[in-house]
C-alpha cells in the first residue's frame, strides 16, 4: 500500500512540474501574441516563485493542519485552475498574475508529499520513497517538451495550459477517493518522526534550532542553480544554439530524464547503505556529497558543442535531483511527524528565494551583455557551497536536541 501512495503522490509532482515548464518550452510562441524580454521573463519567473515560497511555508503548515488528504487535495485543486487561466492571457500582466497563482498553488505540494513519506514510511524506507516521489519533477519535466510541441503542432500555445490543468483536477479527484492516514502495520516501523511532542510547535520556535537554518541555506543555494536550469533550458537553447520549438521538443527532455535516474539511485543508495547498517548520517552524508561532486562540471556549457552541452545538463540534473531528494527527507529525519510539514515549508521556502534572487541575477546579466558563461560558472558552485554548510551544521542526522523552550518526547 505504502509504495502505491509514492507512486500517486509523485504523479502530482509530475503534473506540478509539467505545469510550471509550461511557459518556459513555449515562450516562443507565446512572445508571438505577449513579446518577452529576458528581464521580462525572469520575472514571470520570480512571479511564480515568490508565491511558491511563501506558500511552500504556509503550505506545510497547512499540511499539519488540515491533514495531508485534505491538504494536498485543496492544494492541487486550485493549482490546476490557475494553470489554466493562463490560457486566458492577453497581456503580460495577466500572464505574471496566472504565473502568480500558479505559484501559490504549487508551493505546498512538495510539503505534503513530505508528510505523506513521514505518515507511511519507515526510516530505512524513506529516502528510496522520497525518490520515487521526486522522480515524478523528471517525469513532468520530461513529457513537458514533446507534449507541448505536440499541442502546437495541432493547436495555440493556450491549449497547452488547458490541458496541463485537466489532468490536475484529475488527480486532485483520485487522491480524494484514495488516500488516508494508515494503520501501524501498515508503516512497516515506528520513529521519532511518527511520535508526537505533545505540544504545539511554532515556526519562531523551529527557526531557533540549527538545522533548521542549515537546511533552510542549503536548500537556498542548491536550489538558485535548479531554478536555473529548469526555467532557462529551453530558453538557453533558444538564444544561444539557435533551437527551434520541434528541436526542443525532441531534446530538451534528455537531460530530465538523468533528473529522474538520479531521484532514484541517489535516494536508494542511501537507503540501501541504511540497510547495510551504515550509520544514518553517513549514508544520507555520503549520497550528498557525491550529489555535489558532479555539479561544478555545468560550467563548461557554453564552451563545448551542443551534444556536450546536453550530456552536461544531463549530469547536473542527475546530481541536482538526487541532491534535492536526500535534502528534503532529512526533515523527516531530524523533527517530529507534527512538524515535518512546517519545516519542508520553512526548507522550500529558502529554496525559492534562491531561485528568485538567482533568477533576477540571471535576466539582468543577460540583458547587459554579460553572456552565459558567468552565469553557469556560479550555478556549478552552489551545491559544493551548500555540502559545506551541512556538514558544519548538522553534525550528527538524527532526532534535534531542544532548543530554549522547545522538548521533544524521548530525545532528551
Amino acid at each position: 500500500m505504502r509504495w502505491r501512495i509514492a507512486l500517486l503522490v509523485s504523479a502530482a509532482i509530475a503534473i506540478s512540474y509539467l505545469d510550471r515548464q509550461t511557459l518556459p518550452v513555449a515562450v516562443k510562441a507565446i512572445s508571438y501574441d505577449i513579446p518577452l524580454s529576458n528581464e521580462q521573463f525572469s520575472f514571470l519567473q520570480s512571479a511564480f516563485l515568490l508565491a511558491y515560497a511563501f506558500m511552500y511555508a504556509g503550505g506545510g503548515k497547512l499540511s499539519d493542519i488540515l491533514g495531508t488528504r485534505r491538504g494536498f487535495f485543496g492544494i492541487m485543486l486550485f493549482w490546476s485552475l490557475a494553470c489554466a487561466s493562463h490560457s486566458l492571457a492577453l497581456t503580460f500582466g495577466m500572464l505574471a498574475g496566472s504565473r502568480f497563482l500558479l505559484g501559490l498553488g504549487e508551493g505546498g505540494g512538495f510539503p505534503a508529499a513530505t508528510r505523506a513519506v513521514a505518515e507511511w514510511f519507515p526510516v530505512k524506507e524513506r529516502a528510496t520513497a522520497m525518490g520515487i516521489i521526486n522522480a515524478g519533477t523528471a517525469v513532468g519535466a520530461v513529457v513537458a517538451p514533446p507534449l507541448i510541441a505536440s499541442i502546437l503542432l495541432l493547436a495555440n500555445w493556450r491549449w497547452i495550459f488547458v490541458v496541463a490543468g485537466l489532468m490536475g483536477l484529475i488527480w486532485a479527484i483520485c487522491w480524494r477517493v484514495y488516500y488516508r492516514l494508515p494503520q501501524l502495520e501498515e508503516t512497516g516501523a515506528t520513529s521519532v518522526s511518527q511520535r508526537t511532542t505533545g505540544a504545539k510547535i511554532h515556526w519562531l520556535e523551529l527557526l531557533q534550532i540549527r538545522e533548521t537554518w542549515a537546511l533552510i541555506i542549503a536548500k537556498f543555494l542548491s536550489d538558485a542553480a535548479w531554478y536555473f536550469y529548469l526555467f532557462w533550458l529551453p530558453k538557453y537553447l533558444y538564444d544561444a544554439r539557435g533551437f527551434d520549438i520541434k528541436a526542443v521538443g525532441k531534446f530538451a527532455w534528455i537531460p530530465y530524464s538523468a533528473a529522474g535516474l538520479g531521484c532514484l539511485l541517489g535516494g536508494g543508495f542511501s537507503s540501501y547503505l541504511v540497510r547495510k547498517g551504515t550509520s544514518l548520517g553517513t549514508a544520507r552524508k555520503a549520497a550528498l556529497g557525491a550529489s555535489a561532486a558532479v555539479m561544478p562540471l555545468i560550467l563548461l556549457v557554453p564552451h563545448v558543442r551542443v551534444s556536450w552541452a546536453l550530456a552536461l545538463f544531463s549530469i547536473a540534473y542527475f546530481g541536482q535531483q538526487s541532491w534535492s531528494t536526500l535534502v528534503m527527507v532529512l526533515p523527516t529525519d531530524l523533527f517530529p511527524r507534527e512538524v515535518v510539514g512546517s519545516v519542508a515549508g520553512l526548507v522550500g521556502f529558502g529554496g525559492a528565494m534562491g531561485g528568485i534572487a538567482f533568477g533576477e541575477l540571471v535576466g539582468y546579466l543577460l540583458d547587459h551583455g554579460a553572456g552565459y558563461g558567468p552565469v553557469f560558472a556560479m550555478a556549478g558552485s552552489f551545491h559544493v557551497s551548500a555540502f559545506i554548510i551541512i556538514l558544519i551544521a548538522i553534525p550528527v542526522v538524527g532526532p534535534v536536541l531542544s532548543r530554549s523552550s522547545l522538548r521533544y518526547e524521548g530525545v532528551i
